[in-house]
């Protein structure tokens, strides 16, 4: 990033990385090679981890195994991975000694030089991945040497001492990444929403929106809120920013002023054009968006604010936001069988992400259930209900679910797959199949993690498809 004035306070400094993953390993590498006695913990020992400490200790690098509470003597900071909880022994052990405990995007933001890439950065309990690489296609769009980071692709901290310069990088943040980030500084910002998650590890809802709200300290020119969604914009009025930096909105309706929004059905700036009091500015059409689901359009908006606070022109908005696709497993369709849409949407793993799923369609029949993570499915079947024409239910926990819909939507069919091998979502589907009629979506958002069945959201998604085009063959 161009001539980095590295501080020399890293030179002989004694620090413990704690967790032996991707960002972790990041960390460690990079505090090492600017002089620092690294030494990682992690409480693992299988036979990756000691394959990772082995590598690690061929680069002067110490690893130990098996014990993540003790604080290693003489240490003088703690660098942690994002997962680590704040009540780890590791950390009281921290706090006693006196030392600071800091994350790798904490870590990044230290090591960036006076000539360093501008941060865009981005938060919120959805949508973020999807929102930071449509804020880089449309950076990209405008000429711009740019990157999606953080909490998505390449550590950040690999990013900022790697060779490759940039004009202004699209930051994601983890509500865990900003609790320990404490003098980062973006030039501007957003939340996108704000709903119960991770509360285990935060403690409570007001603990995770402080977190989340970190991200607006310091911002230079705009930060970004969601005006459906009010705790977005408290953070706002709630944070301690440079002189001039302005609240600017998002919304699916009409925008005021110093607002982004939409008018018969195209994007327009009210917030960032001359007199805008009166005036708005064209950006792009919903049908520039891929998926133009509600929730995806609300994307588009953030992203495209957060651009236009960059300087970025209006062609470029529209540009990038064509040229954007989706990740997989986000309100993709699968296939139309007998016309009947089948809609993957397996990253719906919290009820907030599935409630705006099912807002995108109507009539559905909705493939949900896994691990609840401690979530209530009474006001997301409560809003919800109208657009069901049935439901299948998989899972561990999928019971809390049907629970929610004898109490709220008693009327709507309701189909119970007990089994948990692998080919349980083939049944999920053909019984799914069995209840829609032509014109409906089979819609597979399911409001839970994946884990008890399955790897990962992604594994859960492939075997939708794979089940849908099962179906679809042998329907030809």
């Amino acid at each position: 990033m161009g001539s980095r004035q590295v501080s020399q306070s890293w030179q002989g400094m004694r620090i413990t990385v704690a967790g032996l993953g991707v960002s972790g390993i990041s960390a460690a590498r990079a505090l090492a090679g600017l002089g620092a006695v690294v030494t990682v913990v992690d409480g693992g020992d299988s036979g990756t981890h000691r394959e990772r400490a082995a590598e690690l200790a061929e680069e002067g690098i110490s690893v130990r195994l098996g014990d993540a509470s003790t604080l290693p003597e003489g240490t003088g900071l703690v660098v942690t991975s994002p997962g680590w909880k704040p009540d780890s022994p590791l950390f009281a052990a921290a706090a006693e000694a006196g030392v600071d405990v800091i994350g790798d995007v904490e870590v990044a933001w230290r090591l960036r030089g006076p000539d360093a890439a501008p941060w865009l950065a981005i938060t919120g309990t959805n949508g973020k991945t999807t929102t930071t690489q449509m804020l880089a296609s449309i950076l990209r769009a405008a000429g711009l040497r740019t990157a999606a980071v953080g909490n998505i692709g390449t550590p950040i901290v690999d990013v900022v001492l790697g060779e490759e310069t940039y004009d202004v990088l699209a930051v994601e943040l983890s509500s865990y990444q900003l609790h320990w980030a404490p003098s980062l500084r973006a030039h501007s910002a957003a939340v996108l929403n704000l709903a119960p998650d991770h509360l285990d590890w935060h403690g409570s809802m007001e603990a995770y929106a402080a977190d989340k709200g970190r991200i607006y300290e310091g911002n230079t020119v705009a930060c970004v809120y969601n005006v459906a969604d009010p705790a977005t914009e408290d953070l706002v009025r709630e944070a301690d920013v440079e002189e001039g930096c302005r609240a600017i909105g998002f919304t699916l309706g009409s925008p005021g002023p110093s607002q982004l929004g939409v008018v018969d059905g195209i994007l327009v700036d009210r917030a960032f054009v001359a007199n805008r009091q009166k005036n708005a500015q064209e950006l792009a059409e919903v049908g520039d968006i891929d998926p133009p689901a509600p929730h995806n359009i609300a994307n588009a908006l953030a992203a495209a604010a957060l651009a236009r606070a960059f300087g970025v022109e209006p062609k470029a908005v529209r540009d990038g936001l064509r040229a954007f696709t989706p990740d997989a497993h986000r309100i993709a369709h699968v296939a139309d069988v007998d016309a009947v849409a089948y809609v993957d949407d397996s990253k719906a793993t919290n009820t907030h992400a599935a409630e705006a799923s099912l807002a995108a369609y109507e009539p559905i029949v909705w493939i949900a259930g896994g691990l609840a993570k401690g979530a209530s499915f009474d006001a997301l079947v409560r809003r919800s209900a109208k657009r069901l024409r049935g439901v299948v239910l998989i899972g561990a926990e999928r019971h809390l679910i049907a629970e929610a819909l004898a109490r709220h939507a008693p009327e709507v069919p309701v189909v119970d797959v007990g089994r948990t091998d692998t080919g349980a979502m083939s049944e999920a589907v053909r019984e799914a199949a069995g209840l829609a009629k032509p014109g409906d979506t089979v819609l597979l958002a399911p409001a839970c993690a994946s884990m008890d069945m399955f790897t990962n959201y992604n594994k859960r998604g492939e075997a939708f498809a794979e089940a849908v085009r099962e179906l679809a063959a042998e329907r030809a």
